[in-house]
């Protein structure tokens, strides 16, 4: 006797069958959260992104931050605030251990606090720049490297 060429649906190929189609809905569920629109907390990462990138934009050539013009915009008109950067941004130019850079003449660091910091920041930013050599800056700060960082506050 010849086998059958048409056999019908055993139960674990039924099992097999919902297994790979629970894995697969499985799969497609946890890549849907990449998928969805940025929350809160993507916004402020990118917010602190374009304030970064615009600070190189205005005050750097090929990421050689004009000092004399970037220390004038942290001292503006309004007390420590940059123009257009709001009240829950801060900026400040460090060494890339972290410590702050400061002036030659008086050790004011080079910073501008955000006017009522609440905690930590919901979001930074940070990018690697040079400074031309138009400003003075404290003894032993004349790394060729420095940390731009610019912190969204909540």
């Amino acid at each position: 006797m010849e086998p059958a060429d048409d056999r019908a649906q055993t139960t674990q190929d039924f099992a097999v069958g919902i297994g790979i189609f629970l894995l697969s809905v499985a799969l497609v569920f946890a890549a849907l959260p990449t998928l969805a629109p940025s929350d809160a907390a993507d916004a402020e990462r990118e917010r602190a992104e374009r304030i970064a990138d615009r600070f190189l934009a205005e005050f750097a050539t090929h990421n050689e931050l004009d000092g004399a013009r970037f220390v004038a915009a942290l001292e503006g008109d309004d007390p420590g605030r940059p123009p257009g950067v709001g009240d829950d941004v801060g900026v400040r130019l460090e060494r890339l251990d972290g410590s702050l850079l400061e002036h030659a003449d008086g050790g004011v660091p080079l910073e501008a606090e955000p006017t009522a910091p609440d905690g930590r920041p919901a979001a930074s930013a940070a990018r690697i720049v040079s400074l031309d050599g138009s400003i003075e800056l404290e003894v032993g700060a004349d790394d060729p490297a420095h940390r731009l960082v610019v912190e969204v506050y909540p």
